[in-house]
């Protein structure tokens, strides 16, 4: 018979607890590894994505800060000086120039002095909106200016509507004359109220004491 020998069963069972214990470290290393390559991953995709936010934030602003150049690149001056000549010009032929030339083609040879009077109360609201006119700087005002000009456009078209009927060409053209210096004044208007700033970017200054 085969006697059991006592360093045998010691040296295997060295052997076994040496072989759990490598079992057991291969599998924390084994995890560890696993860990470590889900934490890369992870940052790879976070990294990934804020890159992409990035990139569609900075094209974002370059595509404003494009808008905002072309803005600014277009000149206020010329516009505004557009819109200040035709102005004047209409308020000079609608108050002066317009009843001369309707007394000398109207048969009835209506008075010039009343036809004055009478286009001066008219023109009161533009009168009051001229030196904003002039000035061309707030957005706001010269937004009710554009209204002002709607109406007076409005009253002119119906106007020169009614002269169709029942008056001679030379009176119709004044009135067509009236009709398209007004139709000027509201398109120079839209295109300066366009290249002005904004008004919510507008700052206003304090008051001087």
């Amino acid at each position: 018979m085969a006697t059991n020998n006592p360093n045998n069963e010691a040296q295997r069972s060295v052997l076994a607890n040496d072989s759990a214990a490598f079992d057991g470290q291969a599998e924390i290393a084994t995890s560890v590894i696993a860990s470590t390559e889900a934490a890369d991953t992870n940052m790879n995709t976070n990294t990934m994505t804020s890159a992409i936010v990035a990139s569609t934030n900075s094209a974002i602003n370059t595509s404003k800060k494009s808008v905002k150049a072309d803005k600014v690149s277009k000149p206020i001056a010329p516009m505004h000086r557009l819109l200040v000549m035709t102005w004047l010009l209409w308020l000079a032929y609608r108050l002066l120039v317009m009843p001369v030339l309707i007394s000398i083609v109207n048969p009835t040879s209506p008075d010039i002095v009343g036809g004055i009077v009478w286009y001066g109360l008219w023109l009161i609201p533009a009168f009051i909106l001229t030196p904003a006119i002039l000035r061309g700087r707030s957005p706001y005002i010269l937004l009710v200016g554009s209204m002002l000009t709607l109406v007076y456009l409005g009253a002119s078209g119906v106007t020169l509507f009614i002269r169709v009927y029942g008056s001679g060409w030379a009176e119709i053209l004044l009135y067509l004359l009236d009709f398209v210096l007004l139709l000027s004044i509201n398109a120079w208007l839209f295109l300066l109220l366009k290249r002005l700033p904004s008004m919510n970017n507008v700052v206003k200054q304090p008051r001087a004491r």
